[in-house]
């Protein structure tokens, strides 16, 4: 468990572990004062934020409710609103809580490496050009070295980010030491006081405090990787110690006299050791973007798995582990984005304003979720349900109201991320129903057609085919168009569904249903988890040792090539969506790419399709 959870460092704490970079600098500049009064309730807000929502919200409920093993918002939409019962709300929640974590995930990258080269400011003021050209710089090639896969960098992720948290919990010691009575606002009196006596502006000032606590999801959504155990054992046993002893370092050389003037976060390390603290942080924030991209392609993979998402290219960049993919779409997309942010925004105040709207909006939904769990998971009484999700949803409803009022200064650029990614989960996700829906009308059973094809004396030629539909009990629609065109059909036919199950894996001995519904013809039914990728050839492979006489180099696969037209009547699409579905459809990547198939063993056949 010690090994796992160091591993657990560098994936998982990335990104909150470099909040004290930014956050409360964002926060003092906020208050518009250093006087006592507001140092300790801040610092005991940030303190007790953490334990609030990180320790016990999230390390505390959220991980024991897990969909076999898988956390995270959408593992939860797809227990609690597909596994369960059929939930189109749920779905719909799950899925915007989703979009809404690549909207604040664009952001992550850019204020992260933004606050760390910030620190030349303190060795050199003339250094301050240089900070923006070498924070593009550095994304440029973070994004860029992503096709090579980051398995041999990931083994050293874990060590640095403990080195780093020990640096921090070191040098925010050093500062207490300036001004031990700090650690007064260890009490939560101060922060109530602070929030009760400041007026509008206490609330204001949660907006900024909610930065610590952006990476908090992290340690739901990577539950399946590591395990609750050793993710708890590294929050509890280092990073949160560290957290805390940082934020009132910094808090106790305020009081101390230090000027708040550039990043206060730097102004903990002796002068000496600015720069190898810099190069640290770099490092750090490097790890944490890191941890956003590798977190960003699996929960593409997942939509893509869950049919909410259109195919992309995913390739394996390692075989050490299954979380080791990389989708080039997304990671194009994403550099872009970050690297535009950084651009635009400049500074890392600036970014700060755009961040935590999409995080805490996310918390809201994933609360109202945990309710559920409660009542239909655990049994809990209604009203103990109610006390405990009702603490955390006035939380989370009162740092997302105080990130709504920086909507204008940069918070609408992670919602509009987010609404656009909604938007073509929600239009591929309506096109596939529509088009499934479409494909199986009047549906032939397997017997007639089978008998019509021997009255028809439709020729019976040598091989295996394998032919993939939704269908499962009717005759498959590529298949009825291949007869109609060639008047002939292979001596043996595989009909095969894939299943897409709401679980993330599903046991090799529960992968397969096959029968022999007719001499020769076979319905297989091959069923998947939302986290595993379909194999073809390896698929094929298992069937042959299940009874089935087939050899799989010597199959012929026969895959629709779908062209879509508008259709009359009530039941047709809206245009715009049809139209975008269209496009996402004709540009998506091929279905036999995607299984893997052998391209010298795919056969497609156009068909036209009105929806």
């Amino acid at each position: 468990m010690l090994l796992a959870g160091v591993g657990a460092l560098g994936v998982v704490f990335g990104d909150i572990g470099t909040s004290p970079l930014y956050t409360f600098k964002t926060v003092l500049d906020m208050t518009g004062g250093d006087n006592p009064h507001t140092i300790y309730g801040v610092i005991s807000l940030l303190i007790w934020t953490l334990i609030v929502v990180t320790t016990i919200k999230y390390a505390g409920f959220a991980m024991r409710i897990d969909n076999d093993g898988e956390g995270g918002i959408l593992a939860l939409m797809a227990l609690l609103g597909v596994k369960r019962h059929k939930r189109p709300m749920i779905v719909a929640a799950g899925l915007f809580g989703a979009a809404l974590i690549y909207g604040d995930g664009a952001i992550t990258p850019a204020i992260s490496v933004l606050s760390a080269l910030e620190g030349l400011n303190i060795v050199e003021p003339s250094l301050q050009h240089y900070v923006l050209p070498l924070t593009a710089l550095i994304l440029l090639a973070l994004f860029a070295f992503q096709p090579a896969g980051t398995a041999r960098i990931g083994r050293a992720f874990g060590p640095i980010m403990a080195l780093w948290f020990i640096t921090m919990a070191v040098l925010g010691i050093w500062g207490i030491a300036k001004h031990p009575a700090i650690l007064w606002a260890l009490n939560p009196y101060y922060g109530l006081a602070y929030l009760l006596h400041s007026g509008g502006g206490g609330f204001l000032v949660l907006g900024g405090v909610f930065l610590c606590v952006t990476g908090a999801e992290a340690l739901y959504a990577d539950m399946g990787h590591f395990g609750a155990g050793p993710i708890k054992l590294a929050w509890s046993g280092l990073v949160f110690p560290s957290l805390v002893l940082n934020y009132a370092g910094q808090g106790a050389i305020v009081l101390a006299g230090a000027p708040t003037a550039g990043n206060i976060f730097y102004r903990l390390c002796p002068a000496a050791l600015t720069v190898p603290l810099i190069v640290l942080a770099t490092m750090a924030t490097i790890i944490a973007s890191q941890s956003i991209i590798t977190g960003a392609f699996s929960m593409t993979r997942q939509a893509i798995q869950l049919g909410w998402m259109p195919r992309l290219k995913v390739s394996q960049t390692s075989e050490e582990g299954y979380g080791q993919i990389y989708v080039g779409a997304v990671n194009w997309l994403l550099m872009l984005v970050t690297i535009g942010l950084a651009l635009g925004f400049r500074k890392s105040d600036n970014l700060a304003s755009a961040y935590g709207i999409a995080v805490s909006a996310t918390m809201l939904m994933t609360t109202v979720l945990l309710f559920i769990a409660m009542r239909e998971i655990w049994k809990w009484h209604l009203a103990a349900s109610i006390v405990v999700a009702g603490l955390f949803f006035v939380v989370d409803l009162s740092f997302f109201a105080s990130n709504m009022t920086k909507l204008l200064d940069g918070g609408y650029v992670p919602l509009m991320l987010a609404i656009l990614v909604y938007l073509v989960m929600y239009i591929w996700h309506r096109g596939l129903v529509a088009l499934g829906a479409r494909l199986g009308e009047d549906p032939i059973p397997v017997d007639a057609f089978l008998d019509e094809l021997t009255r028809s004396c439709v020729a019976r030629v040598p091989g295996t085919a394998v032919f993939l539909t939704r269908a499962k009990a009717t005759t498959p629609a590529v298949m009825q168009l291949y007869v109609k065109h060639t008047m002939a059909l292979h001596k043996r036919v595989l009909a095969v569904t894939l299943d897409i199950a709401s679980v993330p894996y599903i046991a090799r001995r529960d992968r397969l249903a096959l029968a022999e519904i007719q001499p020769n013809y076979w319905a297989i039914t091959a069923r998947y988890g939302f986290m595993e990728r379909p194999d073809m050839p390896a698929l094929m492979a298992q069937i042959a040792t299940h009874g089935c006489p087939i050899d799989p180099t010597q199959l012929t696969y026969f895959v629709g090539m779908e062209k879509i037209v508008g259709r009359e009547g009530p039941q047709r699409l809206p245009h715009w969506i049809r139209s975008i579905f269209t496009i996402m459809l004709r540009n998506c990547s091929r279905m036999t790419d995607y299984l893997r198939i052998p391209a010298e063993q795919v056969v497609d056949i156009g068909r036209q399709v009105s929806i």
